[in-house]
Order: C-alpha cells, then structure tokens, then sequence
C-alpha cells in the first residue's frame, strides 16, 4: 500500500457523520423527543440542554464549514457552547475542558462536534477522536471574532426581556455602568519574581503582545479645602519611595446592567480593552451596543466618581432622566445659573457669552466650549465695581470657560442629595453583584496570553451570567 492510499484510509477513517450537522440546541430543547437514549439518560447532557437550550442557536451567525479541507472545521456553535460549559464548570484550561467532555461524550453529542464513527462505544462514535486537539481549541478561543458571541448575548438579553414583559416590567429603565480589572498572566504582575522596571509602560511584557499597564486604585486623592495644608513633621521623602496606587498589566473590562426588583440583575452590553484606556472611554461604546439590543435609550443611569463629565450627564438629560453621578474631586467648583443659562459668577451676577472655541486637546473627543467674561467689564464697562472685591477684578474680571452643552448645566445643578438620586444611585449594586459574579466565574485572572482571547471569554461569562439568571427567573415564575 502506498503512502498516498494510507492517508486516503486515514481520511477516510475519520470522516465525520452526516447527522452532527443537523444537531441544533435550540431544536432539540424544543423536541426532546429526538434526542438519543444515552444523551437523555446522561444527567450532564440534560443539565446543559436546559441552561444553553434557550439561546437561539438556529439564528447563529456560523461561519463557512465548506472549505475543502480534508478534515470538517469545527463549528462554532460547538466550541462556544463548550466553552461555556467550561466556564460554568470553572474549568481552567483548554487541557480539563477536554477530558470533561471526553468523559461525558452525551455533551460532544450535544453541542454538535462533528463526531468520528466507531464500533468499539455503544453511542457510535469516539469521543476523544471527534474532539480537537487542546491546541486547537485554545487557537480557536484566540481567533474567534466576537460577533458570534456578541450574538449569543443579543439572545440572552432577548429571552430575559421576553420573560420580564409578561411581568409588566420594562428592563433597563435605569442601568449601571462599571469596569473591572483583568490582570494580565506575566510575570511582571508576579511580586514575587524579580523584573527590573516592572512599572516601565514603554518595556511591554513578553508574555502577553495586547496588554497594558494600567492602575487600578490611587493612595494620592484628597479633598480640595481652603485650608492650607498642615506642617510637615517629618523629613520629606523621595517621590519613587512611596506607594501612591497600585499598578498592574492587564485589562478592564466594562459592562452596562440593570436590575428588576424581587428578579435579579442581567448584563445589556460588555466591552473589554487594554487597562490603559480611561474609564470614561467605555461609556459611548457600551450604550450604543446597550440601545441597539433594547431599541431605546435608558433613562436614568448610576455610575461612579469617574463618570462624571458633561456628555454623560447630556446623554441621560436627552433620555428625560437624569445621571446620579457623585460630583468628582476636581479643582472646578460646582456653578449656579441664572434663567437665561448663564453661569453666575461668585457674586450672583450672569456672565455673558464672550466667545467660543473647539478643544481638542486633554478630552476624550472634541467639543465646542465657551468662555464667559465679567458682566460689569463685557460687552461694556458699566463704570460699577465688583460688588464683593473679587481678587481678579484688577485682573479684568472673572473669566470662567464652560463646555457648551445641555449636560454641563446638568451636571452642575444635579442635587445628589434629593431622594430621586439616591433611589437611582442604588441601581450600581446591579454592575458590583455582576462583578461577584464573574469574579467567581474567573474573570480576574484568566490563564490566557492573548487579548481577543480574553475579551472572547469575558462575552462568555455575561453570556452565562444570563443564562443563569433565566433559569432563576423561569423557576420562579414556576413556582
């Protein structure tokens, strides 16, 4: 025999069967009655079918599994469905994924691998034959677009929508929004391992090309006060000496959810970037993929100190409803404004409009600002004198330079003391029990050296955070 009909033998051998293609979770959750005797029979492949059934599978965006090759490509409606059943069954690497499934091959069956033919296992097939090789699943999970997953969080949001309307409540009404640090697998995040420059940004880790140094919490902040600051009783010391946060290489990644009273809390949208982008950068992103899956903008929006800027609190004024935003610690004071919109200076008087101009430096897109001048000194002198002694009057006046936006006047006049801000405020437990959630889940730190990667696990992990809290609310509704 030679060599070329050894491997046509081969082939031939491990050609997959016909029937794996028709295998679809979504029909045989619907029509159990299709399902083989050791599939229903297998505890495992019944729990899976319930939790990952519900997904609309038979709408999956696959890609094209016709390409010639000698052997079938593997689906991706049956690696992503494995790959939540890894992180549902806290899994770690690609490696236990794949004896978890060779040890129940009701699952290989189930998720839809193209299965390998054989007469040596009651069910007809090798188990560990028609998986792929733990290389090839980690290349999968590292090349996979998101588009796939960002379709089977559509779904879930669809089906947790659906089931919330039949209770006459509107989800996302009032969300959250919230980023979590991933820290990255290198060494550098290691204390234990000695790195020289382990905070240099420009010396990028070797052990992961797409992550980046970020910090996750600052030991600097204060409070502006008109107090000066005590005397210092101590000798001063080197700036490098002292611990002013903490510093890792990794990713954040940002989520917008919602709560339903007495039901529970649901992701509507995720994003996952290098830890060196600013928070505030998740927030258009995240809406936008938030508006598309609900059709509508939120009304009312709780977020954190980092939050705070005119466009946010604008997106939430345009909607009819509010940002409970906590004011942040920057040295511009809080204005007052008088009915025409005007701000008013420190002694209550309205500060005309005296011109205008694009920045486009230090923010994070351009905008149109305005600069505001000393009503007794522009458009003219009215010969008076600043009624309280200003310290700038001999300078000309005081000059104040706003962003020219509805949510400046917003953000300013917010009472965060009412009562309306507080109920609203209250909706961030939605983003911190989602972070619970997914820190259980091990989002933290995933063993994982690849940025699409990451970000393709933490979809998976909203996708079950989901899924999990729709069978919560099917029981429930059950009962």
């Amino acid at each position: 025999m030679t060599s070329k009909s050894i491997i046509a033998w081969f082939r031939f051998l491990r050609q997959p069967v016909r029937l794996s293609a028709e295998r679809n979770l979504h029909d045989l959750a619907q029509n159990r009655r299709g399902l083989p005797g050791f599939v229903r029979q297998s505890p495992v492949a019944m729990r899976y079918l319930d939790l990952l059934g519900p997904l609309a599978w038979d709408g999956f965006p696959e890609r094209d599994l016709t390409l010639g090759q000698p052997l079938t490509p593997v689906p991706y409606t049956a690696f992503c469905a494995a790959c939540l059943v890894k992180v549902d069954h806290q899994l770690v690497t690609m490696g236990a994924l794949r004896r978890y499934l060779v040890e129940h091959p009701a699952l290989v069956w189930l998720v839809g691998f193209p299965l390998v033919t054989s007469r040596r296992y009651p069910w007809g097939f090798d188990a560990d034959a028609s998986l792929p090789t733990q290389r090839h699943f980690t290349r999968l999970l590292r090349t996979m677009p998101q588009q796939p997953l960002q379709y089977l969080l559509d779904s879930s949001v669809t089906l947790i929508e659906t089931e919330l309307a039949e209770e006459d409540i509107c989800l996302g009404e009032a969300v959250s929004l919230d980023t979590k640090h991933i820290i990255a697998w290198v060494k550098e995040n290691n204390p234990k391992a000695y790195v020289s420059d382990r905070y240099d940004k420009e010396k990028q880790p070797a052990g992961d090309p797409d992550c980046r140094l970020g910090c996750k919490r600052r030991h600097n902040q204060r409070l502006f006060s008109s107090e000066p600051p005590p005397t210092p009783t101590t000798e001063p010391l080197p700036a490098h000496t002292v611990s002013v946060g903490e510093y890792y290489w990794g990713y954040a990644s940002g989520l917008v959810a919602t709560k339903a009273h007495g039901w529970g809390e649901f992701v509507l949208a995720e994003l996952t970037q290098p830890f060196d982008q600013p928070d505030v950068s998740y927030f258009f992103p995240l809406m936008t993929e938030m508006e598309r899956r609900l059709g509508r903008k939120p009304r009312f929006g709780a977020l954190d100190a980092a939050f705070d800027a005119f466009y946010v609190h604008e997106y939430f004024h345009e909607a009819g409803g509010f940002a409970a935003v906590p004011w942040a610690d920057r040295q511009d004071h809080r204005k007052q404004f008088d009915d025409h919109g005007r701000p008013l200076c420190a002694a209550g008087l309205g500060m005309p409009l005296k011109s205008t101009f694009m920045k486009r430096s230090h923010c994070l897109f351009p905008h149109r600002c305005g600069r505001y001048a000393c009503p007794l000194r522009y458009p003219e002198a009215t010969g008076q004198s600043c009624p309280i002694g200003h310290k700038n009057w001999p300078k000309g006046g005081c000059v104040t330079t706003l962003p020219l936006s509805p949510g400046t006047r917003a953000r300013h006049e917010l009472d965060r003391e009412s009562e309306a801000y507080k109920e609203v405020y209250c909706q961030r437990t939605a983003t911190e029990r989602i972070n619970s959630q997914a820190v259980e889940l091990g989002i933290e730190r995933p063993k994982l050296r690849n940025g699409r990667a990451i970000a393709n696990l933490n979809t998976l992990i909203y996708v079950l955070i989901n899924l999990r809290a729709l069978q919560r609310i099917r029981q429930r509704k059950a009962k």
